[in-house]
């Protein structure tokens, strides 16, 4: 029977797995995101178009290939519905290729109301949400009170709808809120609400599954699977730097609970991160850059959130965190992405070690946090343009020398390096 294959995110998210996902999906049959909601943002670039998926797995463009989207994703059904229909004003059939669990949460316009207020309450302690209704659409799942998609099936869906809003409603007045007080990307609460009921009608134009059975039927009938995550390893409910994380198992361990799928029948797990470091929003970030390197790279990097347009913040990649990562997930095969960033780099540099307390460490502290001083290997920049180049042999002698330094220390082989954001941009270094 075939296994399970992962694509997750190593960093703090934006790694570029959309587009990785989408260069492999010839090579599956089926695409399966296992967690996140809206608040993710995977693009794709081919044909000179650039697309920006939230919610729909990135194998979508690949018309024969089946998506699935797990019981581990959150739906934001007026959104969902925004992503369908640019994906029809572009010729595309998603009805005919994508699947949607039963036990997908839904996220509700109250739930992007608390999401809101939240922030608002925590003040200059607010973590840097996305202002989705992520957080408090999987707090409900936890409290076992939350929507899921079977739901708007049911009888009683409108009973049950109003009494979470209620609910909502009392945690809004706890806070100093009321309903009248908030809008949402710039419309009115009840505006809001009379469109996410509407785009309901297009999400019941899909099929709704068990993708617990749908999965494991297709591994037993032979077909290849490559689960999707969303976000990065660094931002793990559980392993991230908490609370400054998101509120899902980014990790290769919310494969299992977020699409069904048994530890035993986990294979290749594919770990993206770029050539230096990216973070959104709040929360520690060891290697940041304060100078104008930093700006230089969020310049040549386009670095603004495909989602949300936030400037990211850059810095030099860090291995102990990569490390870190490839531990938790199980690492098998290294993806390094926008290697082109650093093209006219004169010198490029590598955070090997952090250093608390004057002890040197490649461990990721209980607090990542805490005062750390980055130990910095300097490497020789390439100075190439790396367009049209499509064998790894081919690759500038000092961008491979930087490739062997990541795959030496962490010990995983780098597989895949992509050079630019365009599909064909993307060389293979082993067989996949």
């Amino acid at each position: 029977m075939n296994k399970v294959d992962v694509l997750l995110g190593l960093q703090w998210g934006d790694e570029g797995k959309g587009k990785i996902v989408d260069v492999l999906t010839p090579k599956y049959d089926i695409i399966a995101r296992f967690q996140g909601g809206p608040n993710a943002g995977h693009t794709l670039e081919f044909n000179g178009i650039k697309h920006v998926l939230n919610i729909i797995p990135s194998g979508i463009f690949h018309s024969e290939k089946q998506n699935i989207i797990g019981n581990g994703v959150l739906i934001e059904p007026l959104i969902f519905e925004r992503e369908i229909r640019d994906l029809e004003a572009k010729g595309m059939k998603p009805t005919k290729n994508l699947f949607i669990s039963k036990k997908a949460h839904l996220i509700t316009p109250s739930h992007r109301m608390l999401d809101i207020a939240n922030e608002l309450f925590k003040g200059k302690e607010k973590i840097g949400s996305t202002l989705k209704g992520i957080g408090p659409t999987y707090t409900d799942k936890i409290a076992r009170i939350g929507l899921r998609v079977g739901d708007i099936l049911r009888e009683d869906w409108i009973t049950r709808y109003n009494d979470l809003k209620e609910t909502h409603l009392r945690q809004l007045i706890s806070l100093g809120h009321d309903l009248s007080s908030f809008s949402i990307d710039n419309i009115s609460f009840e505006e809001y609400e009379k469109r996410w009921f509407n785009s309901l009608e297009t999400l019941k134009h899909f099929s709704f599954i068990n993708s617990e059975y749908f999965l494991n039927d297709a591994l037993k009938e032979g077909k290849k699977i490559l689960a999707e995550g969303a976000q990065g390893s660094m931002l793990d409910i559980d392993f991230g730097s908490y609370p400054f994380v998101t509120s899902s198992n980014t990790i290769t361990a919310g494969v299992c609970s977020g699409l069904g799928i048994a530890p035993s029948n986990i294979g290749r797990v594919f770990g993206l991160c770029k050539a230096y470091c990216t973070r959104v929003g709040s929360g520690p970030f060891p290697t940041e850059l304060f100078d104008e390197t930093g700006e230089k790279l969020r310049v040549m990097g386009k670095e603004f959130g495909s989602t949300t347009g936030r400037p990211r913040r850059c810095g030099w990649i860090d291995i102990p965190a990569l490390n870190y990562a490839c531990m938790l997930s199980g690492v098998t095969d290294l993806v390094v992405t926008k290697v082109d960033v650093l093209n006219d780099f004169d010198v490029v540099k590598m955070c090997t070690n952090y250093k608390i307390n004057n002890i040197e460490s490649i461990q990721v502290p209980y607090d990542l946090g805490e005062k750390i001083e980055v130990v910095l290997d300097e490497h020789k920049g390439w100075n190439s343009n790396l367009h049209g180049i499509k064998s790894y042999n081919d690759l500038p002698e000092e961008l491979k020398c930087y490739i062997a330094n990541i795959e030496k220390i962490t010990g995983v082989n780098v597989a895949i390096i992509s050079t630019s954001p365009d599909r064909e941009d993307t060389i293979f270094k082993v067989k996949i």
